[in-house]
Formats: structure tokens, sequence, C-alpha cells
């Protein structure tokens, strides 16, 4: 027991270290690349963004006076335990923020400060999330509208919220090449935060229909060593009994497969679609935590 109890102490603690590095490494992003190149990427960094050239007040100051409301909602809905890691990493990511506006710009170029803004922010998101934490704005609002609409996809009112954003950001600095940038900055961000995440272990998933299907399932298992399962079918029309081989596969090994189909049975009927996740072995572990 004092074990366990050692052990989630440790544990909590080395959450929270990340955290620390985490919201650093947000505050890089922001300081050094969106904000003086005003890319108002969405959520409440780009709200602050804004304010911040509409009213000259710091930006990490705004995120953390925008956060105040949204955090006390998150305590009332969720309790204070799930919003201290969060409460945590708002005022951390804030300090930084208005700490490394003296370091100055980066880059001026607003492409590279697109690309490298969004990894850093990705990164910084993708550690913050994986340590139990949330960089609190719009993921909390979102959360409470969740609860109160559940027909409404998470996914979906991120993006709108995204967008209302970027397009407000046109207005404000009067010009439509840094909204199309800042748009640039949500998409790259969505999609490195999927990496950081979840790992590049997206696959392929073949079925496989034959006469064939015996020395097309030996030469998969033999060549390709991965697990492959007989499914047993039949043919509508013809009411033939029929094995139907599935297989998942890594992508950059699909094409091998499929030659291996091409090869043994040119008139095979086969079908490749996508798997965004795969649990099992030489995948996802079951007991990893879905985020």
């Amino acid at each position: 027991m004092e074990f366990q109890e050692k052990k989630t102490i440790k544990g909590r603690i080395l959450d929270y270290l990340i955290i620390t590095v985490a919201s650093f490494i947000y505050a890089l992003a922001v300081s050094l690349f969106l904000d003086p190149n005003s890319l108002a990427p969405g959520g409440v960094t780009g709200i602050a963004i804004i304010l911040n050239r509409l009213t000259g007040l710091e930006t990490g100051t705004w995120i953390m006076m925008i956060n105040i409301p949204i955090l006390f909602l998150g305590i009332w809905k969720f309790g204070l335990r799930l919003i201290l890691s969060t409460m945590y990493c708002t005022i951390l990511s804030s300090f930084f923020t208005n700490l490394l506006v003296f370091a100055g710009p980066a880059t001026s170029d607003p492409l590279l400060a697109a690309l490298a803004g969004s990894a850093l922010m990705a990164l910084g998101m993708g550690l913050v999330f994986k340590a139990g934490a949330t960089t609190g704005g719009t993921d909390i609002v979102i959360k409470v509208l969740r609860r109160k609409f559940p027909y409404l996809k998470t996914g979906f009112l991120f993006l709108m919220t995204d967008i209302m954003i970027v397009t407000v950001s046109a207005f404000v600095f009067r010009d439509i090449d840094k909204a199309l940038y800042a748009g640039l900055v949500v998409f790259t961000t969505s999609l490195i935060l999927d990496v950081v995440l979840y790992g590049r272990d997206g696959a392929k998933l073949i079925y496989i229909i034959s006469d064939r299907s015996e020395p097309i399932t030996r030469r998969l298992l033999e060549e390709l060593d991965i697990g492959v399962t007989h499914v047993k079918g039949s043919g509508a029309y013809s009411g033939r009994e029929k094995s139907v081989i599935l297989c998942a596969i890594k992508k950059q090994m699909a094409y091998k497969a499929e030659a291996i189909v091409k090869e043994e049975d040119p008139l095979a009927f086969m079908i490749v679609t996508s798997a965004t996740e795969i649990y099992g072995e030489g995948y996802k572990s079951y007991f990893s935590e879905k985020l």
C-alpha cells in the first residue's frame, strides 16, 4: 500500500514536471512565432493575441484573464481535483508567454512562423494532455457544451470556434494573408497533435476473397510475418462457402500484401481500408490510456 502511494506521488510529481516543460514549449510557440507575426490560431490564445492588438495589454495576461472565469466554470462542473493541473498549466503558460516576449520574434516569415509555431504548440498540448491536464480555455467550454448537447461532435465544436476566431483576426489585423496563415496553424497543429498523442500507428485493414486463400494466407504469414484471420462466409448469389482473409498491416507494408494477392490470384476480390487505431500485439496496448 505504501509503495503504491509513493508511486502515485512520484507519478504526480512527474506529471507536473511534464506540464511545466510543456507550458514552456507552448509559450515558445506563442511568444516567438505566432504573436509577433499576428497569427491568431483559434482558442483562448487566438483571442488573447487579438485583444493584445486592440488594447496593448500583454498576450499572456489576456490568456490568464480569459481563463479565470472558464476555470471557475470547470471547477463548478468537474470539481477542483480535475481542474487543478489545468490551473497550474494556465498560470505557467501565461507567465512564460509574457516572459519570452523579451526574446523577440524568432522569424518574421509568416509561413515559417506558422509551421514552427504549430509544431511547438502541438508538442506542448500533447505533453499536457498526456500528463492528464488541459491547456484550459475552449477545452473546458467544449466539455461543458458536450455534456449539455451530447449530439454535438467535439471536433465540430473546436472547428467552429477556431474558424470564428481566425475570421475575426482577418478584420482586426486587416490582413487576409495573416488569417490564412492562422488557418494553416490550426490545421497543422491538429495533424501534429494526433501524431504526438497516438503515434504514427495507423494501418491498413485488408479483406481478401479468393479461391486461392490458402497459398495467399501462407505467403502473408511467411513473407510478411503478420497475423491473418479466416472469416467464414458464403456468396449471396452462388451460395458457395468462401473463406475471407482478414489482416491488419502497417501502412508501409500494405503494398507487399497487395502484390502477393495480385501474383496468386489476379481475380481476387480485395478491399483495402484505413484503420486509425489497432490494439493488440505489435500495435497499441489494451491498457494504454485513451486520450
